[in-house]
């Protein structure tokens, strides 16, 4: 086995990460998470998506470390490991939103230019 440098290492765990968020519903499930903890029951009417499809996203959220679980009896709640997530996601939603305003922007450009 061949050891990985630290910035190797470091690169995985970001794009480990990253990964854990490249899908849809797992982004909902953070953004239903900052608003409070809920268990998969909630998470199910909240978001209208099937108790399988949760559960499968909940544990790639769990094993990248992007929520944790509190059990009480038989209930188990996700938390959010993190509040900077929702920052992080914010920040991103921030920069696409600039990005697809300067697009516009330059369609709107052209296209008065052909109007010309």
């Amino acid at each position: 086995m061949v050891a990985l440098s630290l910035a190797q290492e470091i690169s995985q765990l970001e794009a480990d990460f990253c990964s854990a968020l490249s899908d849809p519903t797992r982004i909902l499930i953070l953004y239903s998470l900052n608003e409070r903890p809920l268990n998969v029951t909630e998470l199910t009417g909240e978001l209208d998506i099937t108790q399988p499809t949760i559960s499968r996203h909940l544990k790639i959220l769990r094993e990248r470390g992007l929520v944790h679980t509190i059990r009480q009896g038989s209930t188990i709640t996700y938390h959010l490991a993190d509040q900077r997530l929702i920052q992080a996601l914010d920040l991103l939603r921030t920069v696409m939103r600039e990005r697809l305003a300067r697009r516009v922007s330059i369609m709107d450009e052209i296209k008065a230019e052909q109007s010309a």
